[in-house]
């Protein structure tokens, strides 16, 4: 049995894409002393879009959970899903269901505003990233062309994280973690751009005021819907890769792969990202630095569909052989692939299933590290263990992969739910004037097992990026419009 919390009690949240994690969180010591989660749903098919009066059910039903600990709160603090766009009426409600940071109906007007505002250097300089189908500008941009009753509707436009520090506080704000994922926010000024909101018709008065790092967002002003204190203080909150890093306590230059559905690798930067070809999206921190992220889209879930292919557990990979595998199953991002399939090279009477999905993985890995070095510093210190989180962390395979493969020590933070762990280091911050990672480092988020740097395996390097480049034209084809064309 735990001993007595030795500190004040805050809450740290993670409303993400599918449900809603609220911690219960010892600020002296870090110790979770109570959880809870709730689901959500989305909706299915080609459209991603979420009601946002769910996640607020989802909040209050993971706070129940928590039981009398959640009462003894003094803060409370928001991640949440990043880019989701909020539309609420002049009564608070949401005018129609959130557009998701995986809706992806607005590539048109991703392409028409890259173009309108001058191209993709512009972009990268004003606002650090080129806005993709992901951002929530291109979203309030397909939603005044395609439903311009409810843009008219529209008194205030929030993030997801942002929603539930509203319904908190019952005011509108934000911080620039979050709000550097929009494409509406001047990295360059650390204020809303006001040509890219004309560009779009989108009244700046429409938009939450951004908290700074340590500011109180709000008090709570709820009722008896909430566990909380009326006057509980609410920190900023922010997105949920920012918050994740502020879980970790995250120096300078340290890089995390974040092993999901997908991957994600970043790194907190003294230096503004300023990336025309898109690759990184230049993101702040929920401090005060950077937050150069990149992204893969074929991570965990491509290796479980070649292990059932394969009739394998996850695990069970085989050594040697020379096959290559490209699993760029849902087109893929870093490299620029949209249209991209899988591809299998190499293939040959000895291969067997285990050195099939042992080359998944390779490929896999292949694809984090080329976006991770887009992302670090030019000066970074390269032989810093690489943290691995997410789902995929814990696993032997990914883990040995990633280390036979970047020739990097590999560290596992024992640390399990780090956005929600974020945000309460951001309420903890908040109550003692104490910067978050600090926090965050003082409670030993990011300890786990080490392992040792082995040296790199080139060769296998070498052979994904030569297939990698010799099948480029054929991975890049748009084999939709090719069929048409040949008809």
């Amino acid at each position: 049995m735990s001993s007595a919390p030795s500190g004040p009690l805050v809450v740290g949240v993670d409303s993400s894409t599918q449900s809603t994690k609220a911690l219960v969180v010892d600020a002296a010591t870090g110790e979770v002393v109570a959880s809870g989660q709730a689901p959500h749903t989305v909706s299915s098919g080609t459209l991603r879009e979420s009601d946002p009066e769910q996640w607020w059910e989802a909040f209050r039903e993971a706070l129940r959970q928590c039981g009398d600990a959640a009462r003894e709160a003094a803060a409370v603090s928001v991640g949440g899903q990043q880019h989701g766009l909020v539309t609420l009426d002049t009564r608070g409600r949401p005018v129609r269901p959130a557009l998701l940071w995986n809706d992806m109906r607005s590539a048109p007007q991703a392409r028409r505003l890259v173009e309108d505002l001058g191209g993709p250097g512009v972009w990268a300089d004003r606002v650090g990233s080129v806005p993709t189908p992901s951002f929530t500008v291109t979203k309030w941009a397909w939603l005044a062309e395609h439903e311009p009753a409810s843009a008219r509707a529209t008194d205030a436009v929030l993030l997801p994280h942002d929603y539930l520090t509203y319904r908190l506080t019952g005011s509108r704000t934000t911080d620039r973690g979050d709000t550097s994922g929009t494409g509406w926010w001047a990295s360059a000024t650390e204020s809303y751009d006001e040509d890219i909101l004309r560009l779009v018709d989108l009244d700046p008065a429409l938009l939450p005021r951004v908290v700074r790092s340590g500011e109180v967002a709000g008090t709570v002003h709820a009722d008896d819907e909430l566990p909380f204190s009326r006057g509980t203080l609410v920190a900023a909150g922010t997105g949920d890769n920012a918050a994740a890093a502020l879980g970790l306590g995250l120096r300078p230059g340290t890089p995390v792969l974040s092993l999901g559905t997908s991957g994600t690798v970043y790194a907190v930067s003294e230096r503004r990202p300023t990336d025309p070809t898109g690759t990184v999206a230049g993101f702040a921190d929920a401090h005060s630095a950077w937050l150069p992220l990149a992204c893969t889209l074929n991570c965990t879930v491509a290796i479980d569909r070649v292990a059932a292919l394969m009739g394998l557990d996850r695990e069970a990979v085989g050594p040697g052989g020379s096959v290559t595998v490209l699993p760029y199953l849902d087109g893929e991002r870093t490299p620029d692939l949209p249209h991209a399939s899988g591809m299998l090279h190499g293939l040959r009477h000895d291969t067997t299933p285990g050195q099939v999905l042992q080359g998944a993985y390779d490929g896999a890995v292949h694809a984090l590290l080329g976006a991770l070095d887009a992302v670090l510093d030019a000066d970074a210190d390269r032989s810093e263990p690489l943290l691995l989180i997410g789902g995929g962390a814990r696993g032997t395979a990914w883990q040995e992969t990633v280390r036979r493969l970047s020739g990097r020590p590999v560290q596992t933070p024992e640390a399990r739910e780090l956005v929600a762990l974020g945000a309460a280091a951001q309420a903890a911050g908040l109550l003692a004037g104490e910067d978050p990672t600090a926090v965050a480092r003082r409670w030993g988020t990011a300890r786990g097992p080490v392992l040792d740097a082995v040296e790199r395996d080139e060769e296998t390097l070498s052979r994904i990026t030569s297939v990698l480049s010799d099948a480029v034209p054929l991975l890049s084809r748009d084999h939709e419009v090719g069929e048409v064309r040949g008809g």
